[in-house]
């Protein structure tokens, strides 16, 4: 039988100890308040928060426009586009803004003046401000700023307008 080296396994221990520890403190947060985005929109022209209307809850929807997931739910929202209007609808990427343009148009976004639809480019300080992984990723906002709630997994959109409907 081989003898246990009690400084070894001590070390072992440890060492597994700070990965769990690293792994649960790397587990995603969602920030209570909007990402200080900018974004270049459809038009070239730009947007931040400042542009926002105060006083109104905000959708922030992190998208691609080649996303299945995301185009999935675009589809199931598309019926129900005007409950949104008492929303600020920020949809953000990272494409470059001719991949954007198509989309926008495949879902008549112009018609939607509450609809804001752009690129962040490759600042990436959306994604990194949320810590994505995966899109689409959703963080609904109310009234005051605050988070209500965030799906940071792909989520179901039922599930998305329940909680809208609860702001």
């Amino acid at each position: 039988m081989k003898k246990i080296d009690l400084n070894r396994m001590k070390r072992l221990i440890f060492m597994l100890g700070m990965l769990i520890f690293a792994a649960c403190s790397s587990a995603q947060n969602t920030p209570p308040v909007l990402a200080p985005f900018k974004i270049q929109k459809v038009d070239n022209t730009y947007a931040t928060p400042a542009n926002l209307q105060k006083g109104k809850p905000v959708i922030l929807i992190y998208f691609s426009p080649d996303c299945g997931h995301c185009t999935a739910m675009m589809d199931e929202m598309k019926p129900v586009m005007n409950q949104l209007k008492k929303f600020e609808v920020v949809m953000v990427t990272f494409v470059d803004i001719r991949m954007v343009k198509p989309f926008y148009e495949k879902y008549n976004l112009k018609n939607y003046p509450n609809f804001t639809v752009g690129t962040e480019g490759y600042s990436y300080v959306v994604q990194k401000y949320y810590g994505l992984k995966q899109t689409p990723y959703v963080a609904i906002y109310d009234a005051k700023g605050q988070l209500v709630k965030a799906f940071d997994k792909v989520p179901e959109f039922k599930t998305v307008m329940e909680t809208i409907k609860k702001v």
